[in-house]
């Protein structure tokens, strides 16, 4: 087979993808090949991977281990779909099951994205409840489906156009840039009690859930103040509503110590769904719930590939990889190691306004002006292209494109981490140099 070149592929990038899909960079970057925190370009160049494809190679690229165990599976079921009962998907589910907070979610829907499982959710919800109502937060990103934009709060990734009925935003516990102008801890944390005066405003006083991220993804990784879900789950609860954790991004060890990013804030879900890093880089979405309200989802429903076979065994060997190297730890040390480097690079760049996030989740928020936090995403695409030019990837994101996110597998070592942290500064030093 003839060796097709690099302008060849982005030419039939242009010419037969939809123009909606995008790229980073200037110049596109063409991905040769992978191996552990490595990535490599169609060119040679060899990238360190602080991004892992939007947190979704959770256990290193290619990891032997996972591989190993998918292509033991492929060569003997590739596929059956859901009107048949499969071992892999069985056995997946209930390690699932073994694994939620204090065990109460045991009934999953195994299906294909984090889209999927956003829709199965809130669909759960409805049927649950018998209120269509449903409350997400601004500034959040559940999907790409007309729904999932229904519920999704940055208005640059809601392509249908007009709001959906039933569907209100809350204020997201946004600290440096609070919409009611307080200041974290004497706030009180007045954006979490704001919710109750949502409900009694612009619903009809029942709402089917409450739909929220623990950390925002997509929109810049704004993380709550330990209080905050606590509070909105008492008000959400006395107006009959259920409590949604969107884990798409911040599951498997990925806030650090905990399988889920809602157990850092001690409250039990009725739902959560995820999709990402299960099963790193193998297609699937999870929605989890508790018995009670999986039992009102009316049959039949199917998934054709939802939790195939090749897909949950992938998804459980990332689960016993995770739990066999104590990458939950290593996310929480390693995450804090990584933290205090960026912290200390804030210190240096005053481009840098905020560090924050949990674990191997962390965002840089970039300003013009640290006095009055004008965004500066100018700056965040040049800091993404300097750090191609220092061969590391990171991503980007928030409302205002302001955001640096640092996302490297969660299997990531505190060497890796030195030689990240030098090239970003490298990186930061030509955008904004001292």
């Amino acid at each position: 087979m003839d060796q097709v070149t690099k302008q060849e592929i982005l030419l039939a990038d242009r010419e037969f993808l939809f123009p909606a899909v995008f790229h980073y960079y200037d110049e596109p970057l063409v991905v040769s090949h992978a191996r552990d925190q490595w990535l490599w370009d169609i060119d040679g160049n060899q990238y360190l991977d602080f991004f892992a494809g939007i947190l979704t190679i959770s256990v290193g690229h290619c990891n032997e281990f996972v591989n190993a165990r998918v292509r033991e599976q492929i060569d003997k079921l590739q596929h059956a779909s859901t009107v048949y009962v499969m071992e892999p998907l069985v056995k997946l589910a209930k390690k699932i099951a073994s694994i939620t907070p204090e065990g109460r979610l045991t009934r999953s829907m195994l299906t294909n994205s984090g889209t999927e499982a956003n829709e199965t959710a809130i669909v759960a919800a409805r049927c649950f409840t018998g209120s269509n109502e449903i409350i997400a937060l601004r500034h959040s990103y559940h999907g790409r489906s007309n729904l999932a934009m229904g519920v999704t709060a940055v208005s640059s990734w809601k392509a249908s156009g007009a709001p959906q009925p039933g569907i209100v935003f809350a204020h997201n516990a946004y600290c440096y840039r609070c919409p009611f102008g307080l200041t974290y801890p004497s706030c009180d944390v007045r954006c979490a009690h704001d919710v109750e005066d949502l409900i009694r405003t612009t619903t009809t006083g029942r709402v089917a859930a409450f739909l929220a991220e623990p950390i925002q993804g997509v929109g810049g990784f704004v993380t709550p103040p330990k209080e905050y879900f606590g509070i909105v789950a008492s008000i959400v609860r006395k107006y009959g509503g259920l409590i949604i954790s969107d884990e798409v991004q911040t599951a498997w060890g990925r806030t650090g110590g905990k399988w889920w990013g809602i157990e850092q804030y001690d409250v039990i879900p009725d739902i959560i769904t995820s999709a990402k890093g299960l099963a790193n880089g193998t297609p699937i979405g999870l929605t989890v719930a508790t018995p009670e309200v999986a039992a009102k989802l009316p049959p039949p429903t199917i998934s054709t590939f939802g939790g195939n076979p090749v897909a949950s065994t992938a998804a459980l060997a990332v689960l016993e990889f995770i739990e066999e190297r104590g990458l939950r730890d290593n996310a929480a040390d390693v995450g804090a190691f990584l933290r205090q480097g960026l912290e200390a690079m804030s210190e240096k760049y005053a481009l840098i306004g905020e560090v924050r996030g949990m674990g191997l989740m962390l965002g840089l928020e970039l300003v013009k002006d640290r006095k009055t936090r004008e965004p500066a995403p100018q700056a965040a695409n040049a800091v993404l292209e300097e750090a191609r030019k220092q061969r590391i990837l990171i991503g980007k994101g928030g409302l205002y494109g302001n955001v640096i996110r640092v996302t490297p597998p969660l299997n990531i070592s505190r060497s890796d981490v030195t030689e990240f942290l030098a090239r970003l500064d490298r990186a930061f030093a030509a955008v904004d140099p001292i």
